[in-house]
């Protein structure tokens, strides 16, 4: 008889995007003549930029020749993809990582769920409330948590709410956790960690022997100098950080798939015999052995981003996303609706106007508006009574959006 993986069953009824897709699915049977503006999922919606095209052709016809041909790569990714990477992202900004600390993937979401491979299942975990589900999820189903709540939080998990009423800070856990994943600029709430809030989750992953989990794919956003791009600008992170970065948003590679994770090599876990083992070791490990690295043709795509022309292409496609973003912000604020990010970060989390429920909302939207956004409720217990909009969309459709939000709210 097959067994099945049974932790698969404590998950709910649907990740939180299928369910918004079905949703919608179902709302356009109903209605086929409505034109519905998703403003949902964080899905990028311009084309790449001229230079990565380019450098992807020429990767193309490479493989065409005999002479030039790539067949399997290191898994750890390509050296023209991992030094630029290290130059630019890092040392160019005074912080210490090595390209031989960097590994190439296919994605962001992929490695934050792949990294649990390489930990234990008896690990104290924290995660802000709310989140992005994939921590959540991928960790209930690797079995290290118990059921759900009527609340959808699950036994096991210590959560940290992050609300308008503490400004958006989670505070340190209560009791010492040995996993916490951080995200900066936070999706979904848009907000942003200041140096001195870093700080102390460094130094309390210091003193408690923990691991933080750092998911930076939204810094390419940050306008505000003042800001921390990377985890790595923190004393003392290096010992205790995992840093997660992805070209899905400022390069436009949601449909191309391309990322990245930093660990750097004198970051140690503990075994049960108490011996101390390189958790850089053991990624690398990993990925050798279940991973056979990203495509030749994208990684050369990811590298022509560091180019003068690509970092000039790529920032005018951030600028774009952003002017979407203050739009929205600004828009919305403007019928007296109570808005947070979408100043550092392409969305804004915003409280859903006359105490309605964040679903309630959603479907308000939906069949008033004709607009798809993301209920807060689904990033967790603490997201009830919240809303996230996207700015990933093309300029016309944010506009019309906004139009149709305040007609739809009167």
């Amino acid at each position: 008889m097959v067994r099945i993986n049974e932790n698969y069953l404590k998950l709910k009824a649907g990740y939180l995007f299928p369910e918004i897709a079905r949703r919608v699915t179902a709302f356009s049977e109903a209605n086929p003549s409505a034109k519905v503006i998703k403003l949902g999922i964080g899905d990028v919606t311009e084309p790449l930029p001229p230079a990565i095209v380019a450098a992807m052709h020429e990767a193309v016809d490479q493989m065409a020749n005999t002479s030039t041909f790539h067949g399997y790569g290191p898994e750890q990714g390509y050296g023209f993809l991992r030094e630029p990477i290290a130059e630019h992202d890092y040392q160019s900004r005074g912080i210490n990582v090595s390209a031989d600390e960097i590994f190439v993937s296919d994605g962001s979401k992929c490695d934050t769920g792949n990294i649990l491979d390489i930990l234990g299942t008896d690990n104290r975990i924290a995660v802000t409330d709310p989140v992005y589900p994939v921590y959540v999820d991928t960790n209930v189903m690797a079995g290290h948590t118990g059921d759900a709540d009527e609340h959808g939080r699950y036994a096991g998990l210590i959560y940290l709410p992050v609300t308008a009423e503490n400004g958006f800070v989670p505070e340190l856990p209560a009791e010492p956790v040995d996993i916490i994943y951080l995200c900066y600029p936070n999706n979904p709430t848009g907000t942003v960690a200041t140096r001195e809030t870093l700080q102390k989750w460094v130094d309390y992953a210091r003193a408690n022997n923990s691991l933080i989990m750092f998911d930076a794919a939204y810094e390419a956003f940050i306008s505000d100098d003042a800001i921390p791009r990377s985890i790595y600008e923190i004393d003392g992170a290096r010992e205790v950080a995992i840093e997660f970065r992805s070209f899905s948003k400022n390069a436009g590679f949601t449909g191309v798939r391309c990322a990245f994770t930093v660990v750097p090599k004198e970051l140690q876990v503990t075994a049960s015999c108490g011996t101390q083992v390189s958790l850089h070791q053991l990624w690398n490990r990993r990925q050798s052995t279940k991973f056979n690295g990203a495509s030749f043709i994208i990684q050369k795509g990811a590298a022509a981003a560091y180019s003068p022309e690509g970092r000039r292409q790529t920032k005018q496609l951030i600028d774009f996303y952003m002017t979407n973003a203050r739009s929205l912000k600004e828009g919305l604020e403007a019928v007296g609706i109570t808005v947070y990010g979408g100043e550092n970060a392409p969305y804004v989390w915003l409280r859903t106007p006359n105490n309605l429920s964040s679903w309630d909302f959603f479907d308000v939207l939906l069949s008033k508006g004709h607009l798809v956004g993301t209920p807060g409720s689904g990033f967790g217990a603490s997201g009830e009574g919240y809303f996230r909009l996207s700015a990933f969309n093309s300029r016309e459709n944010v506009e019309t959006a906004i139009e149709r939000f305040k007609a739809a709210i009167d």
